[in-house]
């Protein structure tokens, strides 16, 4: 697709939410996303209060989302802030749509799909008229060359994710969810509207976790990373105050 066209495309294309389309005038606090992965309503409550006028954007998954996390997910929402919804769905076409309709009703601003493209045409026609922003998940950063050869694929992690990329722009998803060593590669698939989305995100001297493709704050915003997703190194953190801010500070180093 000429660049031209994909801009074209971009302006039009529900999939791609307000998100993508105004992240280059965003400021660093918008391109932070932390993760509330804990196990209680009640304690991601006190995480927002801590970071309040510091973050604006949160991410709810699996954890809190089966602990009342998705009611959560609602009244932070119709309180202006923004969420991120990490579900990774995939299922047959209509189950996709329907939960996407309904994802949709909640008011959330991202949304992850895994990046099948039957299931990324469905999800962007069931966001259509709405300001969802779409993302498809490429590779889980927790994964390596082994893992994908343990699970059967007969791609590298790298190359997956550049084939994931090129599909997502084609169904008319908003962005791409991958590590940030492979951000730089993706954005000059997907151009520079569409939003690159990095967990794995470690501030220098931190430790990895359970993650194996990892980048700092500042190499990832220079590969081209919109969104960082950061969890741990936040929410573990003795102040989670001063840990958000100087990944913001990292942020705007780069």
């Amino acid at each position: 697709m000429p660049h031209a066209d994909r801009n074209l495309a971009h302006a039009v294309d529900p999939g791609r939410g307000v998100i993508a389309a105004t992240m280059q005038a965003q400021s660093m606090q918008e391109r932070l996303i932390v993760g509330l992965d804990l196990p209680t309503v009640r304690e991601a409550e006190q995480v927002v209060r801590e970071l309040d006028g510091v973050v604006s954007f949160y991410k709810i998954g699996y954890q809190l989302a089966f602990a009342g996390g998705l009611d959560f997910a609602r009244e932070l929402a119709s309180g202006g802030t923004k969420i991120f919804l990490d579900m990774k769905l995939l299922d047959i076409d209509h189950t996709v749509a329907k939960g996407v309709e309904n994802i949709v009703k909640m008011g959330m601003t991202m949304l992850t799909i895994h990046a099948y493209p039957k299931a990324m045409r469905a999800a962007v026609e069931a966001a259509r008229g709405s300001e969802l922003c779409l993302l498809a998940v490429s590779v889980l950063t927790s994964m390596d060359e082994q893992d994908m050869i343990d699970v059967g694929y007969e791609y590298d992690p790298h190359t997956l994710v550049l084939r994931r990329s090129e599909q997502a722009l084609h169904a008319g998803m908003g962005g791409i969810v991958c590590s940030a060593a492979e951000a730089e590669a993706v954005r000059r698939i997907v151009g520079p509207d569409m939003a690159v989305v990095t967990p794995g995100i470690r501030p220098a001297g931190s430790d990895h976790d359970d993650q194996k493709r990892v980048v700092t704050p500042v190499q990832a915003i220079r590969n081209g990373a919109s969104h960082l997703v950061v969890a741990r190194p936040i929410v573990a953190a003795s102040d989670r105050r001063a840990a958000a801010q100087a990944i913001l500070d990292e942020m705007r180093s780069a």
